[in-house]
């Protein structure tokens, strides 16, 4: 069997998001990078990894279109003024990731601004609950999964068709070390995250033909609002609960409570890094030319436990599918 390693497929597709400059730097600011004439389309840009990757890829050179749900909203305000106070090319759309008409709309409205296909998705809007499974309903699991998952292939889906006629597109996952260990007490969050990254790395071996590649960003802890929503998402989940299933986990509940009274969120983002750095790494893979992006990338200055998972998991993968008809898929994605 011919093998080909991953530049040699996304170059004969076609792919052509080389972006001059970038460096492998990993929480430093990156050193000449360049987005310059290239569209990112990114959901959940109201705070956190979101709003600072909306700014940092606009300043970059980029053309963004930063959605959120819920507007009109001061977040968005705040980023149109420092749009306009910079020059930056920056869009703000409504999109809730739940629904399909507004993806659809959202989708629809970037594509008409930019005159086809974004380059770049950013499928950065997801939640936190916490708590023992036993203890999350089907309102609690559905909204989950709806969100961290579901959300990522509305979107998918909504980009790919013009991507593939392009025959290029980047469409990057934001996942968590949690995708690939488990937290007890963090309910169903790492169950989502797995599966986010199972179908992520699905579609990257289905997408390698078509000159699109997938990243799987694996952040650790920062300080973002992804605490403070927690808390409001847990407040609700204790206030539903019923006694029979709390009664067996009274420490779990108890760190649930503290959590949605707000006692245990500033603790816990005391010392915690730059928030920044998970949009820098998207950058500099974003400005990597095509066929030389990781499939995953971990971002924390702390031990990363995932990583040992991760090379597993390539190993365990060549190994399957090296040897047989999607051998080209699979090295494309993994060499």
């Amino acid at each position: 069997m011919t093998h080909y390693n991953r530049r040699q497929i996304l170059a004969g597709t076609g792919a052509a998001f080389a972006v001059a400059g970038a460096a492998p730097v990993m929480g430093a600011k990156p050193v000449a990078t360049s987005l310059e004439g290239k569209s990112f389309l990114i959901t959940g840009t109201s705070s956190g990894f979101g709003y600072l990757g909306a700014l940092l890829y606009a300043r970059l050179g980029a053309r963004v279109f930063a959605t959120m749900r819920n507007l009109p909203r001061p977040e968005a305000a705040d980023l149109e003024r420092i749009a306009r106070a910079e020059r930056l090319d920056l869009t703000v759309l409504p999109l809730d990731v739940l629904s399909d008409d507004q993806v659809t709309a959202a989708v629809g409205e970037a594509e008409r601004i930019n005159g086809g296909p974004v380059d770049a998705l950013i499928n950065n809007a997801g939640i936190v609950i916490s708590g023992p499974v036993e203890l999350h309903d089907m309102e609690a699991a559905r909204l989950a999964f709806d969100t961290n998952v579901y959300g990522c292939q509305r979107l998918a889906r909504a980009v790919l068709p013009g991507m593939r006629e392009r025959k290029s597109g980047l469409i990057v996952n934001v996942s968590s070390q949690q995708g690939r260990i488990i937290m007890p007490g963090m309910g169903l969050y790492s169950a989502t995250k797995f599966a986010l990254e199972s179908m992520s790395e699905q579609l990257a071996y289905e997408l390698a033909p078509h000159g699109i590649e997938v990243v799987i960003i694996q952040p650790g802890g920062y300080p973002t609002k992804v605490g403070a929503n927690r808390a409001r998402y847990n407040a609700d989940l204790l206030a539903r609960a019923e006694e029979k299933h709390k009664a067996g986990y009274p420490e779990m509940v108890s760190a649930m409570s503290s959590s949605a009274s707000g006692r245990s969120v500033s603790a816990a983002m005391a010392d915690m890094p730059d928030p920044e750095e998970v949009p820098r790494a998207i950058a500099e893979i974003a400005a990597m030319p095509p066929g030389t992006r990781p499939l995953r990338r971990p971002v924390h200055p702390a031990p990363k436990p995932q990583e040992a998972i991760n090379r597993v998991s390539r190993e365990t993968q060549l190994a399957l599918l090296g040897n047989g008809r999607y051998a080209p898929w699979a090295e494309a994605v993994l060499d």
